[in-house]
């Protein structure tokens, strides 16, 4: 199906794109947290920690570039399934999906919770892991297609 320096390339992409995935779950690990409160105090302040409440600018500082590198980053990922046997499945729709949909509420979720609706802060949680669990699996079926795959 897809010749060697192709299976070789792909690869290399999904051993960087772990440790992508890695180093966003440590840097979101320790710059924001994984608790309810943590994120609560990461957005709109905590005067014992002397940090101060994120502005919508603020927040769309950060959100603009990780727009279009999520985007990219899911845009390759999702490209490559095409070289699966499995790629017309609704299985597949589903996880593609899930993926945009887990992206775009794990990235938009904070304007709203700055406005202070905190019950979103729990669909950033989830959303968060809902997409790292659509990249991972998605990058276990492109690494089991390509070693079971002829």
């Amino acid at each position: 199906m897809l010749n060697k320096a192709y299976k070789v390339s792909i690869v290399y992409f999904l051993l960087f794109s772990l440790l992508l995935l890695a180093s966003g779950l440590l840097i979101f690990a320790d710059k924001i947290g994984f608790s309810y409160i943590d994120i609560l105090h990461y957005y709109l302040g905590d005067i014992n920690n002397f940090t101060s409440a994120k502005s919508f600018i603020g927040i769309s500082k950060i959100v603009v570039p990780h727009i279009f590198a999520f985007g990219l980053f899911v845009m390759v990922l999702l490209h490559f399934l095409i070289f699966t046997k499995r790629r017309d499945t609704k299985e597949f729709q589903i996880i593609i999906y899930l993926c945009a949909i887990s992206a775009f509420l794990e990235i938009f979720t904070a304007f709203l919770i700055i406005q202070g609706y905190t019950l979103f802060i729990y669909i950033k949680l989830f959303s968060f892991f809902i997409f790292y669990l659509c990249i991972l699996y998605i990058i276990f079926i492109l690494f089991k297609s390509i070693i079971y795959d002829k």
